[in-house]
């Protein structure tokens, strides 16, 4: 019995490649000599991968900012009970960069709200999830990013409601709504974050938020003028789409305005948005955008009722916090678009572009990629004015259920004079699985079963003060 012992030990050290020849004390001196040696693969091992210690972490700061309760996500992920039913689920997730949701080619641009993992975060959460997802010592655990009342920028310092619930039936059409409230604000604001909040999320589809300025009094003229031609806009149901009377243009750099309707491109009064997927806006430090003493405020939302089938309301809401001082800069934008496409039904790849000269220095802030279900990819190109070009942002796989707001981890210094071509592809084939209807032709219209074309860009005027009057406006 004790040869075969020793013969049974002698085979595996054989196997190992230490097997010495000669009595069984050759074996236990060999055991001997390997004890150490496996002792120190021991404790060389990777330790357990653990929740507490490093998965909720990477939650923290990456996740829950749409993973929190009563927020987009469809789950929350910030404690261990919460997450630990989607642990394969996450690892799928990160493993295909599906999650964090981010578009943005990295070739182009350095971002600071870039929120994707790195390799070594994936393996991570790769390797909890093998390990079978323990979830650790709790007092290892930080502690988890507060939401008050959902809000993701704080605790507002002012919120602002639309005046009155609002009510949508199932079976409406698109709507485009727009309301207008008082801030009876007795100073001049300036804000470091606005977040605009759905009271309804099944029915709101986006919603921005605008200081409100009065349209200029018509004149004679003005009459007179609109009767000569007929009017690129027409309302139908409640909602804007280009006049078929229009001609088509792809190529929107092409005409006198760079694609706009409205002639050139305006900066606007925006505040801030809600769009499927986007963050709060939380602006830079030393950043700001001003809400005048005894503003309004104008509220365009965007109602769809797709996914109701009872009567629904809604009480959208934006919250606003106070920047501590003025800032050193006013955060600007300006919207590019080209309203005079026409996508052809099955046609896979759609060439269209719109362009815009800036017609002083600037320094850009962000960009935005804003098109509807048909929408492929969309690339952002200075041209500067000694002609060489560059490729300031690129998304070559949008996806209009994550319209992401890119903010530039330093500001891009434009020189006047520069042309901003924005180049984008569309797919109206029976492949693309969005496509509401692949059979028809498609041009401009504000509901989200017809097509938009826009860059929005933030800029700043960098040798002016924050009160500087805005930009002049620049054409194709």
């Amino acid at each position: 019995m004790q040869s075969e012992t020793h013969g049974g030990e002698a085979a595996k050290l054989d196997i190992l490649g230490f097997r010495r020849p000669g009595s069984a004390g050759h074996v236990r001196t060999a055991l001997l000599w390997l004890v150490p040696a496996f002792a120190g693969v021991a404790l060389a091992a990777d330790p357990t991968v653990t929740f507490t210690h490093d998965v909720a972490p990477l939650l923290y700061q990456h996740c829950t900012r749409c993973h929190h309760p009563n927020d987009v996500a469809p789950m929350s992920l910030i404690t261990y009970k919460e997450a630990r039913p989607w642990a394969a689920a996450m690892k799928e997730a990160v493993v295909t960069r599906k999650m964090p949701p981010w578009q943005a080619d990295p070739h182009y641009g350095h971002f600071a709200n870039d929120p994707r993992l790195s390799d070594a975060e994936i393996q991570t959460i790769v390797k909890w999830v093998q390990e079978g997802a323990p979830e650790g010592n709790r007092a290892d655990l930080p502690a988890a990013p507060s939401y008050p009342d959902g809000w993701k920028i704080g605790k507002p310092d002012a919120i602002i409601p639309i005046p009155a619930d609002y009510t949508v039936k199932p079976h409406d059409p698109d709507q485009y709504v727009y309301l207008r409230v008082q801030t009876n604000f007795p100073e001049d604001r300036w804000v470091s974050a606005v977040e605009l909040r759905p009271g309804n999320r099944r029915i709101v589809h986006h919603a921005h938020v605008y200081l409100y300025v009065p349209p200029k009094p018509k004149t004679a003229s003005d009459t007179a003028k609109k009767d000569d031609k007929p009017q690129p806009m027409i309302k139908r149901d409640g909602t804007n789409h280009i006049n078929p009377l229009m001609p088509v243009v792809d190529d929107g750099c092409s005409l006198p305005h760079g694609g706009n309707a409205f002639g050139d491109p305006q900066e606007n009064n925006i505040l801030g948005s809600y769009l499927p997927g986007k963050a709060p806006d939380v602006f830079p430090e030393g950043y700001a955008r001003k809400i005048p003493k005894g503003a309004v405020l104008e509220f365009q939302i965007h109602y769809n009722s797709q996914t109701i089938t009872d009567t629904e309301t809604d009480r959208t809401s934006v919250g606003v916090v106070f920047a501590k001082e003025p800032p050193k800069q006013q955060l600007r934008r300006v919207d590019v678009s080209n309203h005079f496409f026409k996508i052809p039904a099955g046609d896979p790849d759609h060439l269209v572009t719109a362009c815009y000269v800036f017609p002083e220095n600037v320094d850009l802030m962000s960009y935005t990629a804003h098109m509807h279900l048909r929408g492929k990819d969309m690339k952002f190109i200075a041209i500067h004015p000694d002609g060489h070009q560059e490729v300031l942002a690129s998304v070559p796989n949008y996806d209009f259920n994550w319209q992401n707001e890119y903010q530039l981890a330093q500001p891009v210094p434009i020189e006047a004079g520069t042309k901003i071509k924005i180049v984008a592809h569309f797919d109206n084939s029976a492949n693309n699985k969005y496509n509401p209807d692949p059979t028809k032709d498609i041009r401009w219209g504000e509901p989200s079963t017809e097509e938009m074309m826009d860059g929005w860009f933030e800029f700043i005027l960098p040798q002016k003060p924050a009160e500087t009057a805005s930009i002049a406006h620049g054409a194709k």
